[in-house]
């Protein structure tokens, strides 16, 4: 995973000196690597520091544990891989954020990343830091493609966006946890194509 600086997808600002950037790229590199190589659950914050150079007292500053390291690290490697397309064309941004949603979860940053979500139902906290830090970033994303789309007349605007965006995008985490389907293009082009059909207008 390769982790990519992003300001708008930096974490909220913790108590402390302001950290170096060049820090918080090392930290976030060191996390994805030991991630890959341990997982998530063997992965320890004294390894991270000691691949990193940062210090754990830096770390700890920046970051309440590992776990929240950890989603930050994925959060950054998303953005790179399922970044906001704004081609003119709802049905073709969905398409190609769904195409770099289903790469991520085929590499194996993804299945690490299920790992994660296998914590998330045990610890609250991990939960939380999950569902406010990554997955709400990435559904403001998929909010935005939709509402350009109602906007054009492309979709339809008596539609509860958040259904659809679980219409559009729910199929890749499914395929993920479950693993009973490929995370592909030709997938992710099919998933689309059929929740156009009731979402378009």
């Amino acid at each position: 995973m390769t982790v990519r600086e992003s300001k708008a997808d930096q974490p909220r600002a913790r108590p402390g000196r302001p950290r170096s950037e060049e820090s918080r790229v090392a930290v976030l590199r060191a996390t994805s690597e030991l991630m890959l190589e341990v997982g998530v659950r063997a992965m320890t914050t004294e390894g991270i520091a000691k691949r990193s150079g940062a210090s754990k007292a830096t770390i700890y500053k920046w970051w309440p544990n590992k776990y929240a390291v950890a989603i930050e690290a994925f959060l950054s490697a998303m953005s790179a891989e399922s970044a906001d397309p704004d081609t003119g064309s709802a049905p073709e941004d969905f398409r190609r954020a769904l195409r770099g949603m289903m790469r991520f979860y085929a590499s194996p940053s993804g299945r690490v990343f299920a790992q994660l979500v296998g914590e998330a139902q045990f610890d609250s906290q991990v939960a939380a830091e999950l569902r406010d830090r990554l997955v709400g970033s990435r559904r403001r994303l998929v909010r935005t493609i939709w509402d350009r789309g109602v906007a054009r007349g492309e979709l339809r605007s008596d539609v509860d966006p958040e259904v659809a965006i679980d219409l559009v995008f729910g199929p890749a985490m499914y395929r993920l946890v479950a693993g009973h389907a490929p995370l592909d293009d030709t997938a992710a082009d099919a998933i689309v194509a059929v929740a156009m059909g009731g979402l378009a207008c």
